[in-house]
């Protein structure tokens, strides 16, 4: 099993707390981006960079994914991918994205974007706090832990 993050719009710190946890753990995690990606040496953490593009990096995380690999992304359409491969999927702010509430998510999505095509401002998403630092890393703990145990 291995960690995927689609780097691009991932938040510093949870890269931080990403990178932390695959030294830990012993956890490959690798960082996939459209540009480069600085993280700490360590045979556990990787990166791919891949060419400028439209989903690119997603298409890159899809195809080298697993099933029971972890994937981290606010990517909605990226999500649904990887959980119909059979990945689990975080998003930066610790939200799960599963079976039961992706296609509730993909609509809420696609509502959004028809909102702003038709020139309503929606806003963007609430500022990164630390709230959202401490569900992330709890909830990436907690995937940790369950795959560890799984192991034995």
């Amino acid at each position: 099993m291995a960690i995927w993050v689609d780097a691009d719009a991932c938040p510093v710190v949870v890269k931080d707390i990403l990178c932390r946890a695959a030294e830990r753990w012993h956890m490959t995690t690798t960082f996939v981006a459209n540009q480069t990606i600085r993280v700490p040496p360590s045979t556990f953490i990787k990166t791919r960079q891949v060419p400028q593009g439209f989903d690119v990096a997603d298409n890159e995380i899809v195809s080298q994914l697993v099933e029971g690999d972890l994937v981290i992304t606010q990517d909605i359409p990226l999500a649904a991918e990887a959980i119909e491969k059979g990945a689990q999927v975080l998003s930066p702010r610790g939200q799960a994205f599963t079976k039961e509430n992706i296609r509730q998510r993909l609509a809420m999505r696609n509502f959004m974007e028809e909102m702003r095509n038709a020139g309503q401002v929606t806003g963007g998403p609430a500022e990164f706090a630390k709230s959202d630092r401490k569900e992330f890393a709890d909830q990436l703990d907690r995937w940790l832990q369950k795959h560890r145990r799984q192991e034995a």
